[in-house]
C-alpha cells in the first residue's frame, strides 16, 4: 500500500491493527483444519486421477469428509461475520481505546469479518483441490494464481483510490472469491460424473439462515443501545445480548446440522486430540 501512494501512514496502521486481529482467526482456527485435512486428503486420494479411476471406498470418505469441513468453515465463517458487524467496535475499543473505535477502525474489522468467511471457505477447497491435483495441473494453477496475484494489485489500486481504506478489503474479497471460483469449478468437474455432491456442504439450513439473521439482527440494535459509551456494564448488557443469539445459532446448528455434529465428534475432535497430546 505504501508504493502505491494511496493510503495515508495512518490509515495504513489502522489496516494493519484490523489486519492483524482478524487474522488471528485465520491462523488459530482455520489453518490447523487446513493443514491437518490436505495430509488426510493425499493419503485417501491419488494425484491425477479422476473418481472412477480411484479406490470408490476412499472417494467416498473423501467426499464425505469435504462436504462436512465444507459445512464447518461456512457455519464458523458465518458466526464471524453476522457477530464481528455489531462487535467490531467493542473489540476495538477494548483493544485500542477511543483512538481505534472512533476512526474507521470498526467499519473496516466488519469488512474484514466478511472476508475472513471467504479466507474459510477457500482454505478447505484449495485444500481439496491441491492433494487431488496433478503435478501438471498444479502448475497450470500456480500460473492462474500468479495472474491472480496481478489482477489483485491493479484492483488494490482502483479500489483503494475509488473507495479508500476500505478498497484493500474488497480487493482481497474479490481475489479470494476468484480463487474460491477456480477451486469450485475443478471440486464440481472432478466430482461430476459421480453420485457425490460435497459442494452441498455450501448450502447452510434454513433454520441456521434464520437463527444467523434474527441474529444479526438483535445484535445491531444491542450495538445501538448499550455500546460503547455508556460504561462497562452497558458493555457487558452487549455481550450477554450476543452470548445469547449465539447461543441459539449453535443451539440451531446442532439441531438442523447432525451430519456436522457427528463429524466434530468423529473426526475432528479425535484429531485435536492426538495432536496436543503428542
Amino acid at each position: 500500500m505504501t508504493f502505491l501512494n494511496v493510503l495515508s501512514f495512518g490509515d495504513q496502521g489502522v489496516y494493519d491493527i484490523v489486519n492483524n486481529l482478524g487474522s488471528m482467526v485465520a491462523r488459530f482456527i482455520f489453518l490447523p483444519i487446513e493443514e491437518s485435512f490436505y495430509i488426510f486428503f493425499a493419503k485417501v486420494l491419488e494425484r491425477g486421477r479422476d473418481v472412477k479411476s480411484q479406490k470408490q471406498d476412499n472417494v467416498t470418505i473423501a467426499a464425505e469428509v469435504l462436504e462436512c469441513l465444507l459445512k464447518l468453515v461456512l457455519v464458523i465463517g458465518l458466526i464471524i461475520a453476522v457477530f464481528g458487524g455489531a462487535y467490531s467496535h467493542l473489540a476495538l475499543d477494548i483493544y485500542g481505546g477511543s483512538l481505534l473505535s472512533s476512526g474507521a477502525g470498526p467499519t473496516l474489522l466488519r469488512y474484514y469479518s466478511c472476508y475472513v468467511l471467504l479466507l474459510a471457505v477457500n482454505g478447505v477447497t484449495e485444500c481439496f483441490v491441491f492433494a487431488a491435483m496433478s503435478q501438471a495441473e498444479v502448475d497450470k494453477y500456480n500460473l492462474v494464481m500468479l495472474a491472480l496475484s496481478v489482477s489483485f494489485l491493479f484492483l488494490s489500486y482502483i479500489l483503494t483510490w475509488w473507495v479508500g481504506r476500505f478498497g484493500f478489503i474488497l480487493a482481497n474479497c474479490l481475489n479470494m472469491g476468484l480463487r474460491i471460483f477456480h477451486s469450485l469449478l475443478y471440486i464440481h468437474h472432478y466430482f461430476q460424473f459421480s453420485q457425490w455432491k460435497p459442494l452441498r456442504g455450501l448450502l447452510p439450513s434454513p433454520l441456521l439462515l434464520l437463527a444467523l439473521a434474527v441474529s444479526a439482527s438483535i445484535t445491531t440494535v444491542s450495538e445501538s443501545v448499550f455500546c460503547c459509551d455508556n460504561g462497562w456494564l452497558m458493555r457487558l448488557v452487549h455481550i450477554g445480548v450476543g452470548a445469547a443469539c449465539l447461543l441459539g445459532v449453535l443451539t440451531a446448528v446442532l439441531f438442523t446440522e447432525t451430519r456436522l455434529v457427528q463429524f466434530m465428534r468423529t473426526q475432528l475432535l479425535p484429531r485435536y486430540r492426538k495432536k496436543h497430546l503428542n
